[in-house]
């Protein structure tokens, strides 16, 4: 079983020597890069997908492990649609048990108020037929017969899944990878290579490889990169806390969240524990620039972020991480092969305590393991999916706000058919990248 947290520490899996050349450099080992990649080379594209620490060393590892259509923003339902049709296809042909579960996702309403919320959202699930509905207080009761928490009803989507995220992902890097891709772990790309004004590959710690065409999916390290080109996007990275239990008895086999506590059933037998809507943002340069952008979503929910004044060193918005560097010495890149931010100890303790008020059944929780990652986050909470027309050849997949894990195997798709120039089959206009420099208005997505 891979090691969790997975670190730069554990020993490099796919270790390459770099082509020349190839057709397509994919940047980032995450779920977004790998499935890119895995689609890519399934085209007959050569690939090779360049990570700089661990593949899934970072937030795809470090997810609560939901793929959800419920609750998305209406632009990615469909795609979230698609992408458990390609999680249930993928699950039968990955080499290992991913934990693949189809057991259903519960919003659960602490207030009579929030279920007008649930029952707005209804009117964006109702075209695509989905299995959602909303539970009265006697049939969520039902739901979970065995909590304590007199919730006053519930979002509810049986058809919804769950994974094992750390397993997941590195299982669909050796899919790619015996359908041609080439891994590189442990290798950074420090820029793009441009020339005539665009993109005509990368350069990386181990020299330079060609390609008319790059994919970025760096995750939070995504918007340092594109600002190094003259590209900006708002693009924050918040931290957030996630916990596994030991082995107990099963409650529910799904994940359901309420106002304080999110829980899912894992497969190892533990459930994986997460406080409800609270992040924490490290101030940097990048979090004043893109400040005014991001009131609306703080205005929606003022208490769900804490500020934390300073980065540890070399996070992609430290104050002290370079925003200029040449493609001839160590990147910002290189400084920090995987983020790995420590968990928020009291909310850690806290989990516990809410897990054992809400199924005192179960006893003590006891927390065998805990950790925390970088969500990157988009001002109206839908991501980055387009071609970068200020560099041609380039293609963007980013700031999935912490959708990435379940929607990914589709946005992977989807930018590979970005990358060959091909229809990606989806609407992808509410994701453009020029929509923060456009003039238009940028209307927020559920806050569910």
């Amino acid at each position: 079983m891979t090691p969790f947290p997975i670190s730069e520490a554990q020993p490099i899996f796919h270790d390459n020597a770099l082509p020349g050349a190839c057709d397509v450099v994919v940047i980032g080992g995450g779920v977004i890069g790998v499935s890119t990649a895995l689609f890519l080379a399934r085209a007959g594209q050569n690939v090779v997908l360049l990570e700089k620490g661990r593949i899934a060393g970072e937030q795809s590892s470090r997810n609560w492990g939901w793929i959800r259509v419920q609750g998305r923003d209406p632009a990615e339902i469909p795609i979230a649609i698609e992408a458990q049709a390609l999680w249930r296809e993928l699950a039968a042909q990955v080499d290992a048990d991913i934990g693949l579960t189809q057991a259903g996702v519960a919003f659960l309403a602490d207030k009579d108020s929030e279920l007008a919320g649930f029952e707005d959202w209804l009117d964006h699930a109702h075209p695509h037929d989905l299995d959602t509905r909303v539970l009265s207080a006697s049939q969520t009761a039902a739901l979970l017969p065995q909590a304590t928490t007199g919730w006053a009803g519930a979002l509810w989507t049986p058809s919804d899944m769950r994974a094992e995220p750390f397993l997941a992902v590195p299982a669909l890097a050796r899919l790619a990878a015996k359908h041609g891709t080439m891994i590189v772990e442990g290798c950074a790309v420090r820029l793009l290579d441009v020339e005539g004004g665009r993109v005509a590959g990368v350069v990386t710690e181990r020299g330079r490889i060609r390609a008319g065409r790059v994919v970025l999916a760096g995750g939070a390290w995504s918007s340092l990169l594109l600002r190094r080109h003259g590209i900006s996007i708002p693009q924050l990275s918040v931290r957030a806390t996630v916990a596994r239990t030991a082995p107990m008895d099963e409650v529910f086999a799904g994940g359901a969240v309420d106002g304080k506590l999110a829980f899912r059933r894992r497969t190892d037998g533990g459930y994986t524990l997460a406080p409800s809507g609270f992040h924490e943002l490290y101030i940097g340069p990048d979090a004043l620039r893109a400040f005014a952008r991001f009131l609306p979503q703080l205005w929606q929910d003022p208490l769900g972020t804490k500020y934390l004044p300073k980065a540890p060193a070399s996070f992609p918005d430290g104050w002290g991480t370079p925003r200029r560097w040449s493609g001839d010495a160590p990147s910002p890149f290189e400084a920090m092969r995987v983020l790995n931010p420590a968990p928020n100890a009291a909310k850690v303790a806290g989990l516990a305590r809410d897990f054992s008020a809400t199924f005192p059944g179960l006893g003590d929780t006891r927390i065998a393991a805990a950790w925390a990652g970088m969500i990157d986050v988009m001002p109206d909470v839908v991501p980055v999916v387009d071609r970068a027309d200020a560099l041609p050849g380039l293609t963007v997949c980013t700031g999935m706000c912490g959708h990435g894990f379940g929607i990914g195997p589709a946005f992977g798709r989807i930018t590979a058919d970005l990358a060959m120039a091909r229809d990606p089959g989806h609407d992808l206009t509410r994701f453009r990248l020029n929509r923060f420099s456009d003039g238009s208005k940028l209307t927020l997505g559920p806050n569910l």
